[in-house]
């Protein structure tokens, strides 16, 4: 596995109310196809440039651990230690906006909004 490189966007999910719409409205205007991530009952997407195999970004529902995530384009940038880049952000004149949680194999991560109010996810990769 190749190591994280820290400050670099890791990931970009959208979590809306009604994700298959919404996937179908990307599949119509930027020609993405989509593949199903099973998550308890439902199903969210990840979504691929027309012919790719790999993902460039997710859409999700918003219920479960996303009931609370804000609806927009949501970047996910690496951090090398997120509860120090917490601390500097609350420092600095930035908020919290979902707590940190663990996200499993993937690390933990939580959703920040700085003190011009836009939103983004820190996510410090789970190390090997």
């Amino acid at each position: 596995m190749n190591q994280p490189k820290f400050g670099t966007i890791e990931w970009i999910d959208l979590s809306v109310p009604n994700a298959g719409e919404v996937r179908d409205f990307y599949s119509q205007v930027a020609g993405w196809t989509s593949s199903p991530v099973n998550v308890a009952d439902y199903e969210d997407y990840c979504v691929h440039p027309a012919g790719s195999e790999q993902p460039v970004a997710g859409i999700c529902h918003a219920k479960g651990e996303n009931a609370d995530m804000p609806t927009q384009w949501l970047i996910y940038i690496n951090v090398e230690d997120l509860d120090n880049s917490i601390r500097r952000c609350t420092a600095l004149g930035g908020s919290i906006v979902v707590p940190m949680r663990d996200m499993g194999s993937h690390g933990r991560m939580c959703v920040i909004k700085d003190p011009a109010g836009a939103v983004a996810a820190l996510i410090e990769p789970r190390s090997e």
